[in-house]
């Protein structure tokens, strides 16, 4: 195990970046809007997760701070690849889904680990994210917790913000901030064998909402 840790050892990092994504909220949100849980024990990356409860809008934001300061693993056939190479990603939530003051004690905690889970995924296996792309949560796509049905996820451009909350500069580089969006196991199969336009589809007729929804409907029903 420590041999697959030594490796982010020698990555370079960009932590000015999660410096940025703070600059980026402060002025957009009030500091009593803002919660911040740090990351006691990093092996491979620091990973903190901003929880942010503005009063302006009518669901909560969940936005990591920490996945851009790796760079991703962007192939040389993508059109621009400087353009992807940095990202954070970001779950809306109803006001109802509330968290502790510190993580590991609550029961909607597996949304924080979830976030968490697939922001390191492209350094762990040397790969990248961006609009379309599916994760699981395990190889067998068993759910993420055993109170939840959901499997996986989808990264999605967000709908309730536009460019200018989305994408930050942080220097010279460019952060893109992906919506995630919970699926459950047959969705995930349908996008595997249909593609993402398909599902794309299947979330407009259904009139899908960004905001978190633990109970919603297959898209498929």
């Amino acid at each position: 195990m420590n041999d697959f840790y030594d490796k982010f050892r020698e990555r370079k990092r960009f932590d000015e970046h999660a410096e940025a994504i703070s600059a980026h909220l402060d002025e957009r949100f009030t500091s009593d809007e803002i919660t911040v849980y740090h990351e006691m024990f990093s092996p491979d990356f620091h990973l903190d997760v901003y929880f942010v409860q503005p009063e302006k809008y009518n669901f909560n934001i969940l936005l990591t701070a920490g996945m851009s300061t790796l760079e991703m693993t962007v192939p040389s056939a993508v059109e621009n690849p400087q353009g992807y190479q940095f990202a954070e990603l970001m779950l809306l939530l109803p006001k109802s889904v509330a968290f502790g003051e510190v993580t590991g004690d609550n029961s909607n905690d597996w949304l924080i680990d979830m976030l968490k889970e697939n922001a390191r995924f492209p350094h762990h296996y040397d790969t990248w994210l961006t609009i379309g792309h599916t994760l699981q949560a395990t190889a067998d796509m068993e759910p993420y917790e055993e109170q939840t049905d959901y499997t996986g996820v989808v990264i999605l451009p967000s709908v309730n913000f536009d460019e200018d909350f989305t994408t930050l500069q942080a220097g010279e580089n460019r952060i893109n901030i992906y919506s995630v969006f919970p699926l459950y196991a047959d969705e995930m199969n349908y996008k595997i064998q249909n593609g993402y336009n398909a599902l794309l589809d299947r979330l407009i007729a259904k009139n899908a909402k960004e905001v978190f929804d633990e109970g919603r409907e297959s898209l498929l029903r």
